[in-house]
């Protein structure tokens, strides 16, 4: 995939300057729109990555859970929580890493109704390999030291609080 021509100057910073003289200063506009664009730029990074593994990179955090799990196998509404997904997100994440053949999926002997997915022998190799190359590219902050990444962590997670993610305490 070829890379897009650079712009002779910064659009963000450009949008903020007319933002000002339209509405005044508003120093979210440029906050938002610079994580918006980060966003675009590390999952397109992310997945370029995952790709030939035939993952995308929500497969991926699919996978890494599963290999989290003590048994390998989580209820669809547990990734669904711990991914913070939407079920139906999470039924045709899994259903596509089944028909990779990355997770197979199993009635929950728990819950007649539910249903589990357990991450496959392949699946674990995939996992493995791709995260060896994700750690080789930083995830996409290469640019940024170890520091600065959490400074990053530290400036998102009141965000996170907020919109209830998790409990702080």
């Amino acid at each position: 995939m070829p890379k897009p021509l650079s712009l002779p100057f910064d659009p963000i910073s450009r949008a903020d300057e007319l933002w000002k003289r339209r509405w005044g200063n508003v120093p979210s506009m440029a906050a938002i729109t610079s994580i918006m664009r980060a966003h675009q730029i590390l999952l397109a990074e992310v997945d370029a990555v995952v790709k030939p593994y035939g993952l995308t990179f929500a497969r991926y955090e699919a996978l890494v859970l599963l290999t989290f799990s003590k048994a390998g196998e989580l209820t669809m509404s547990k990734i669904g929580e711990r991914l913070m997904v939407h079920p139906t997100s999470v039924t045709n994440t899994v259903d596509r890493l089944v028909k990779s053949g990355l997770v197979d999926k199993k009635p929950n002997p728990n819950d007649g109704r539910g249903t589990l997915a357990v991450i496959t022998d392949k699946g674990r190799e995939v996992v493995e390999a791709a995260t060896r190359d994700l750690m080789a590219m930083d995830f996409g902050l290469g640019v940024y030291d170890a520091e600065e990444c959490a400074e990053i962590f530290a400036m998102l997670r009141p965000l996170r609080v907020a919109a209830h993610d998790f409990d702080e305490d």
